[in-house]
């Protein structure tokens, strides 16, 4: 092993690895990372260092504080016009959907809005929530169109998301959810809809090369299997990969017609049953769970942990930031939310927003895990164990950031 191309090297921090994130953490306690063209070349204990030049090398010295992979929230809507902070008090007061929805309320008042919006309002409300996220850690993040519903507005959707890409230090991970909801001007009319998505949008934005994947709220108040499978087969065709939201609400079976097409991951899932677990495993799909849209809706019914364990399905955790039903961007509270409310461990949770996150993205040989060959997308945090940052939130114990060995924070 030679040291020459080192540029950084941390030395004396406990590290959370999360290679074997089954068995506390991957922790290396007493360990180094040398890291050089935004890769990390050397990782293991302190004691197991080969001989480098501390001229050429830029040392870190830590005191026992622990580093953990960059984060990631793999499933967000962060860009969208105005919010609806007015909707909640609605609801608060005793206003039933139907009644908010009748007096302009609802994922439509959101799509009004976001239609409204210039390229440069939503790029400036965006960057607000973004730069919430990488002052938590986080180093990649995964956006989703959906509140455009019409050609026109979501290609302006994605071309904020590559804005954002482009200026912002993280790496950004595109969707195309031009399947979120029905637009009003086919209310009546979904099935010709799904076929604008499919035979002209779908085609346009691969084209463009505006997103990586397609995603699709197939539920009982979303499309149906028949339509969301004309999704994923125009996904498909355009070499586009594909997630699904499913089973947040009921079972249609969303997820095991996703398992057909080789889908990343299924969200929500709270309703998933037996079967579509198993298509998981069969797919080595990822469950992604969402605890914030959980909290913020009272739901009472839990994704069924226990099966999604035995089955061996990995799980991701997200803020699912959205101005509907989780107007949240706290990747660190979601750590919290995810052990109180569905009673993960703390070793799951983190697990939930690195390596499996990285995984729900297609990206894990990339990200997502401290390991030679990867990223260096590194966060360094002023704790005296990585159960702290499930444990606690509203303090952020991040101490720097860097994406790609560049430090961002």
């Amino acid at each position: 092993m030679t040291s020459d191309n080192w540029e950084i090297l941390f030395i004396d921090f406990n590290l959370a690895t999360m290679t074997n994130s089954s068995s506390n953490y991957g922790e290396i306690l007493g360990g180094a990372i040398a890291i050089g063209s935004g890769k990390i070349l050397w990782i293991g204990k302190k004691g197991n260092l080969p001989n480098y030049n501390p001229d050429k090398v830029k040392v870190v010295h830590g005191n026992g504080q622990w580093i953990t992979p960059g984060l990631i929230d793999c499933h967000t809507h962060i860009i969208y016009g105005s919010n609806r902070a007015k909707e909640f008090e609605m609801r608060l007061k005793g206003k039933s959907y139907q009644e908010i929805a009748g007096a302009g309320g609802g994922i439509i008042s959101t799509v009004e809005a976001t239609r409204k919006a210039s390229q440069d309002e939503l790029y400036e409300g965006a960057l607000k929530r973004l730069n919430t996220l990488k002052n938590e850690g986080v180093t990649t993040i995964e956006i989703k169109s959906g509140y455009g519903l019409d050609l026109e507005n979501e290609i302006k959707i994605l071309n904020v998301a590559k804005m954002l890409d482009k200026n912002s230090p993280l790496s950004i991970h595109k969707t195309f959810l031009g399947a979120h909801t029905v637009p009003p001007e086919y209310k009546n009319n979904p099935d010709d809809y799904i076929r604008i998505v499919s035979e002209e949008m779908i085609p346009k934005i691969a084209k463009l090369k505006l997103a990586e994947t397609v995603d699709v709220f197939c539920e009982n108040i979303g499309f149906n299997i028949q339509q969301t499978e004309k999704v994923f087969k125009a996904a498909v065709k355009n070499d586009l990969k594909v997630r699904i939201h499913a089973e947040q609400l009921s079972n249609i079976g969303g997820t095991k017609i996703a398992a057909q097409y080789n889908a990343l991951s299924s969200d929500h899932i709270e309703f998933i049953d037996e079967e579509g677990i198993n298509a998981m495993t069969e797919k080595g799909m990822v469950a992604v769970l969402l605890p914030g849209a959980y909290y913020f809706l009272r739901e009472t019914k839990t994704p069924p942990i226990e099966l999604l364990r035995n089955n061996n399905v990995s799980i991701a955790i997200a803020t699912d930031s959205n101005p509907g039903t989780s107007p949240i961007n706290s990747i660190l509270l979601m750590l919290n939310m995810a052990c109180t409310l569905f009673k993960l461990t703390p070793t799951e949770a983190l697990a939930g927003i690195t390596c499996n996150a990285a995984k729900a993205l297609g990206i894990e040989n990339t990200t997502g895990k401290l390991e030679e060959g990867l990223n260096a997308d590194i966060a360094n945090w002023d704790i005296e164990h990585p159960s702290e940052l499930s444990y606690q939130f509203g303090v952020n114990y991040l101490l720097s950031l860097y994406k790609e060995g560049e430090l961002i924070t």
